[in-house]
């Protein structure tokens, strides 16, 4: 697995994860396999034309199957901190709710810049540009050229 509950102890300490999960590992285990899912979805583009623009596109697949120090260390500290948010959702405590919503919001934001290519992490495996498009057509951000003369006949 991609994290485990153990490690989610530099984000958030041990006893305020068991007092709001009630010592279930379940939630917490449902939390993480969220978390993953909502980041790999800002790191995979879509195939919409407008992410052919010559941006990275990141292996996914790649990136969660690592384990250990093999992981990057940005990509797991986003989905730790994507983690806690959606346990800390089924708390009422408004000082730790305030303060992993801010820490949510900032981690969304990173992964919107990966996304849109203002932000590039080098050392992520990346997919060929030849593999991203299934349809096969041409790759490139736009292309040029006129239509044919009109005549009036």
């Amino acid at each position: 697995m991609y994290l485990s509950i153990l490690e989610l102890k530099t984000n958030k300490y041990a006893y305020i994860l068991d007092q709001i999960t009630e010592g279930d590992d379940t939630i917490i285990d449902t939390a993480i396999e969220v978390a993953i899912e909502e980041v790999k979805g800002y790191l995979m583009p879509n195939f919409k034309h407008e992410f052919n623009d010559g941006r990275l596109v990141y292996d996914v697949e790649a990136i969660f199957a690592a384990t250990g120090t093999d992981r990057n260390a940005l990509i797991l500290s986003l989905t730790k901190t994507v983690t806690i948010w959606h346990v800390v959702d089924l708390c009422n405590a408004d000082i730790i709710y305030e303060q992993t919503k801010e820490r949510y919001d900032r981690a969304l934001e990173t992964l919107k810049m990966i996304l849109d290519g203002k932000m590039t992490i080098g050392s992520l495996p990346q997919v060929d540009p030849a593999v991203t498009d299934p349809s096969g057509e041409n790759n490139q951000p736009f292309r040029f050229g006129s239509r044919p003369k009109f005549n009036y006949e």
